[in-house]
């Protein structure tokens, strides 16, 4: 069975998102290290999921990747991924959405997330999407968090945790520690 697995980076105060909405842009320590650390990651999942505000951010940005004379090696081949990998966007107010391999769901978040489970492939991953990964979380249907904290306080902006009605046990299965500072964490969900 395919897991859904969240992909985030966090702040060591907990926070993915800073106090304007910025999404680890200055403050994730980003380098050589965390690239390869997100590439293995990736190269494990074939279908990112996503809310409506992520999807709209990566659509406006990624695409143009390619075609971008200063873009980096690894932009480009994160670009390259990213267009022939499935998207799913749950959305209740997008009405359509047009990137390469990309599908809306508009309802029934659960069920449809409990079907692309039990289907063949590698496994799914929220990439981002902090808001609707919170709406997950309280549904229990995240499989696997794989964390990436970096070694900063940003002070204030929207936790990793958020809204939680009852407590979910987690096991850490791998740790991973970067010359920036920065530790990878994955950790399963037990049930």
């Amino acid at each position: 069975m395919r897991k859904l697995v969240l992909f985030l980076h966090a702040s060591l105060d907990g926070f993915v998102e800073g106090p304007n909405g910025e999404m680890d842009i200055g403050w994730v320590s980003y380098d050589a290290d965390l690239e390869k650390h997100a590439k293995e990651i990736l190269s494990t999942a074939d279908t990112v999921i996503w809310g409506r505000g992520t999807y709209q951010m990566m659509h406006s940005y990624w695409p143009s990747v390619p075609s971008n004379p200063s873009a980096s090696q690894h932009e480009r081949n994160h670009a390259e991924w990213i267009e022939k990998t499935a998207k799913i966007v749950f959305s209740t107010t997008l009405e359509k959405v047009e990137w390469n391999n990309s599908r809306l769901v508009k309802e029934d978040v659960e069920e449809e997330i409990n079907n692309l489970k039990q289907q063949p492939g590698k496994d799914m991953v929220i990439l981002g999407s902090p808001r609707f990964a919170h709406h997950l979380m309280q549904l229990d249907l995240i499989d696997e968090y794989k964390i990436t904290v970096s070694p900063v306080l940003i002070g204030k902006g929207l936790p990793l945790f958020q809204g939680l009605k009852e407590k979910i046990n987690l096991k850490l299965i791998e740790n991973k520690t970067f010359d920036s500072g920065a530790i990878g964490l994955v950790y399963q969900t037990v049930r």
